[in-house]
């Protein structure tokens, strides 16, 4: 078990060329993922701030949405997103998300090294 107190919580401006910034609570590390996973995490995105596009090189990434309302590049093609959602970028392929609601943008982000 990883408790709250245990978590690490971090702010990343501009993360990948985005606006804004992101927060990042890390849910669990590779220790804990036996280095199979590169990141279990829930991220927040507030009103105005993107995760820029991005690449993902031997690993893919799922985003499953929580809460709010976005804009998910997927390779390029605009989709709008919402609670509930689950979006998944391929080994090779890239991706990048933009809060476009009135609030926070809440989703799981989950890397599994390929």
């Amino acid at each position: 078990m990883v408790s709250q107190t245990e978590r690490k919580v971090e702010s990343v401006e501009k993360m990948c060329g985005g606006k804004g910034r992101v927060i990042i609570e890390r849910l669990m590390g590779e220790k804990e993922l036996n280095g199979k996973c590169g990141l279990f995490a829930h991220v927040t995105l507030e009103k105005g701030c993107s995760l820029g596009y991005h690449e993902h090189r031997g690993e893919t990434e799922t985003y499953y949405i929580l809460e709010g309302e976005g804009v998910y590049d997927d390779n390029g093609v605009s989709i709008p997103v919402s609670d509930g959602d689950v979006l998944f970028c391929k080994d090779g392929c890239g991706h990048g998300i933009a809060n476009t609601g009135s609030g926070n943008l809440d989703f799981i982000a989950l890397i599994i090294k390929a």
